[in-house]
């Protein structure tokens, strides 16, 4: 394999991010994913948040790029169709320290650049979300907060980064690095588990295994602590319950559990904040099961009493650091992005223009390219949005998209066949779901799952 100029480790959001925007470039660009299909890790199972950053800690990288990149994925959101839904979020205080927080609270959105904060009484707190349950003293709200669908936001940034000329390879573990024998040489090689893969720099943007591949590097400056995040999903009938994203008063810990609406249509409880040792234990647990549920009834009691469609754990790359850890190594050629939290799901696409520029600036050439194709237009999963079924001209132009395979998210056949004909198309069943809704629903594949599983097969 010829050398890339860069290899980019890592096809999350934040990977897929940078590899496109390194892509808008005269350079060639390899995409590295350890796993068969992009955003099959962290970025998959988070509580899909855009966040203003009015609550990032002011003077942060963190804080400067999560205010930009709302601002950018926004737009990207627009010219690609991925499902956003702005609802706006109210933080409710249930304790007079709570409730004392706040002003410090709107003095930090403040200095964040954010001004449109408004701290109200009990009495407003329960107008703007009358189902909470008894007993909270007041709040602040955030009307720009939003809703928007993760899975299609990684699979847009890495679907455009490929149309733009990026090399996808998939199940490509890292496992060493080298550099050449030959002295004059600057490349890099990387030993993967398909094969090596050489580059004349490599950013790492590897998520929970970013300080492994940073020690391959040399350094030792940071150690990912698996913290695993347990949700539950509740039935789209609760979905009137929560018009808006219903935040705790943050602590040291994180911001604590949420009740959030999807853009799929159902409501979300979570998540915990469990640190691990074990990198791939994404499994529910009893505990916290029973810690969710007690919370879930002192914010929102009436939701419990609605059914749980699913339950599913994430796990966030936690360091000892406060800030996100990008810095360039010019003569190694070579970029950490590291300590990348939550947020990335909003900051990606500012992460990958401040990657880009520390990189310029420690020596890769950046010539911009004038032949850049159209961004792709995303197909829709997003519950406010029309969706095929409900297109009668669509439908006349193929019955594909009349026929119904999956009866609880009311996904087509024709949704199905574009997917599996996508530029990244799905290499089993949990990438079908992610980009088509289907499975997702209260059968959670028990009447659909045959059927989906054979339109696969007969596309193979």
């Amino acid at each position: 394999m010829s050398t890339f100029d860069v290899a980019v480790i890592g096809a999350g959001i934040v990977g897929s991010a940078i590899a496109r925007e390194l892509a808008g470039y005269e350079l060639s660009v390899a995409l590295l994913e350890a796993r068969d299909d992009v955003g099959d890790d962290t970025s998959k199972a988070n509580t899909a948040i855009l966040h203003t950053g009015f609550d990032a800690k002011p003077g942060t990288l963190e804080s400067r790029l999560v205010r930009e990149g709302y601002h950018l994925l926004y737009g990207y959101a627009d010219r690609t169709g991925i499902p956003v839904e702005r609802t706006g979020a109210l933080l409710v205080a249930w304790t007079t320290e709570e409730l004392d927080a706040l002003p410090g609270l709107k003095e930090k959105a403040e200095l964040n650049g954010y001004d449109r904060t408004e701290i109200v009484g009990a009495e407003e707190v329960y107008r703007l979300a009358p189902h909470l349950g008894e007993g909270a003293l007041g709040g602040l709200t955030v009307p720009d907060e939003s809703i928007v669908c993760t899975w299609t936001t990684n699979l847009a940034l890495a679907t455009e980064a490929v149309l733009r000329g990026v090399t996808l390879l998939l199940n490509h573990r890292v496992l060493s690095v080298e550099k050449p024998v030959e002295e004059h040489e600057t490349a890099t090689i990387l030993r993967t588990s398909e094969g090596d893969v050489t580059a004349r720099w490599v950013v790492n943007a590897a998520g929970l295994g970013a300080d492994v591949v940073d020690r391959l590097f040399g350094h030792d400056r940071f150690t990912v602590t698996p913290r695993r995040g347990e949700l539950l999903v509740y039935d789209k009938l609760a979905r009137p319950l929560a018009n808006r994203i219903i935040l705790p008063v943050p602590s040291s810990r994180g911001k604590g559990v949420l009740v959030s609406p999807t853009v799929y249509g159902n409501v979300l409880l979570g998540p915990t904040a469990e640190d691990l040792i074990d990198r791939t234990d994404t499994g529910t647990s009893e505990q916290g099961l029973e810690f969710l549920l007690e919370k879930g009834h002192r914010i929102m009691p009436e939701l419990l009493e609605e059914e749980v469609t699913a339950a599913y754990a994430g796990l966030r790359a936690a360091t000892d650091h406060q800030d996100y850890l990008i810095e360039a190594d010019a003569e190694r050629r070579y970029v950490l992005v590291g300590g990348i939290r939550s947020t990335g799901l909003t900051a990606g696409m500012a992460i990958a223009r401040h990657v880009t520029d520390l990189a310029g600036k420690a020596g890769l050439p950046l010539v911009p390219r004038d032949d850049l194709p159209e961004p792709p237009r995303m197909p829709n999963l997003g519950e406010a949005f029309l969706r095929p079924y409900q297109d009668a001209e669509r439908i006349a132009a193929d019955p594909a998209y009349g026929k119904v395979v999956c009866f609880c998210e009311r996904v087509t056949e024709g949704e199905i066949r574009d997917a599996l004909h996508s530029p990244i198309p799905p290499a089993g069943l949990e990438g079908l779901r992610r980009r088509t809704r289907a499975m997702n629903g209260r059968c959670q594949g028990f009447f659909c799952g045959a059927e989906i599983a054979n339109l696969l097969e007969a596309d193979r």
